[in-house]
């Protein structure tokens, strides 16, 4: 009798058990069906909407600080097929929720929803760049930042003044004031967000360098010790020449001399200059052409960089005030006006045609 009431208690409590089987089999089914609807139904057309991309790839873009109704607004908007709560299930199933990044994908053709948010978590995405190289003149900046593709050029046609005010600066002009490094941006960002950047970058460089100046040096503001670096910049042929180069011009300016420069003659020619730098433009007067005015020209002739900044404020223990480039890329220094001619007729003066100045 016992026997029988303990295996009828027995059946009882396996058959209490089975739902909850059932219900686990239930679960790992869907959750099944759910991953595999996630990263095998294709929600990206199968159809490329960039032109100008070779690959089967599918062109989106998501704003900045989007949460993720507003990603699957985007999507949908862009032709990605997307359902805000589908969106926030499949985050929160793969644990990205926060991790998905604004930016341009290109998202392979028929990918599924699982694959392209796995890709956003990643910040897999398009980056464009533009890279400012040291010497740069402002209207070589320009035309590159003009002529770039995927910027939106907000700046194009813009004045000096204009841009200045568009950055919240105050300077006599908008030359040497963008700092020489690659920047990095999305597609379709405004052009005025590089020249932000690269002018933050230079102030912020600018400063930090005019802190660290000694003492009894004949610059008063960090506007000259740019312009003065952006005149390294243009003179230096080798980069272990920048400390002596510096030196002739600060010890020029200490004894009152004209810098007697021609990248500063050449930068006052402007855009035109043919390349061919003769005596009588030497002799033509401008605010730029140091020969003819002494002290520093009134605005940079460049964008210079870190090593010019800081050569400006370091330059080599020399007495040096002249120098004249050798041909290879360096340049011979002197102290005195005679040794100087002795290495114009050494270096250039018998390889420079009649109508050439002979030296720098």
């Amino acid at each position: 009798m016992s026997k029988n009431f303990q295996k009828r208690r027995l059946l009882t409590w396996k058959d209490r058990t089975k739902p909850w089987y059932r219900y686990l089999i239930w679960l790992v089914f869907a959750l099944g069906l759910f991953y595999s609807m996630l990263f095998l139904v294709p929600v990206v057309p199968s159809q490329s909407n960039d032109p100008a991309t070779k690959s089967h790839s599918y062109k989106a873009k998501i704003a900045p600080q989007s949460g993720i109704s507003a990603i699957s607004r985007q999507l949908s908007e862009q032709g990605i097929s997307s359902n805000e709560i589908v969106l926030q299930v499949a985050t929160r199933a793969l644990f990205i929720s926060s991790k998905l990044k604004p930016g341009t994908y290109l998202f392979p053709a028929r990918a599924s929803l699982g694959n392209i948010l796995l890709q956003m978590a990643r910040g897999d995405r398009v980056r464009e760049s533009i890279t400012i190289i040291p010497g740069m003149t402002i209207w070589q900046l320009k035309s590159l930042i003009d002529k770039h593709p995927g910027l939106i050029h907000q700046t194009k046609g813009m004045s000096p003044k204009e841009l200045l005010q568009a950055l919240n600066l105050s300077y006599p002009g908008d030359e040497g004031l963008f700092f020489p490094d690659t920047y990095i941006f999305d597609p379709d960002d405004a052009d005025i967000a590089i020249y932000r950047r690269a002018a933050q970058a230079m102030q912020k460089q600018l400063l930090q360098t005019w802190e660290k100046r000694p003492e009894g040096m004949p610059l008063k503001t960090p506007y000259e010790l740019l312009t003065l670096a952006s005149i390294i910049e243009k003179e230096t042929g080798r980069a272990s020449d920048r400390p002596l180069v510096a030196a002739v011009f600060l010890n020029r300016l200490k004894l009152k001399m004209p810098l007697q420069t021609d990248p500063t003659v050449i930068y006052g020619i402007g855009p035109q200059f043919d390349g061919n730098l003769r005596k009588a433009d030497l002799r033509k007067d401008s605010p730029y052409n140091t020969y003819m005015r002494k002290g520093l020209p009134p605005t940079p002739i460049a964008m210079p960089s870190k090593e010019s900044l800081i050569a400006a404020i370091n330059p080599a223990p020399s007495d040096a005030i002249y120098f004249v480039a050798r041909g290879d890329g360096s340049s011979h220094f002197s102290k005195t006006l005679k040794e100087h001619e002795s290495a114009v007729d050494q270096y250039q003066r018998k390889r420079k045609s009649p109508n050439q100045p002979s030296s720098q």
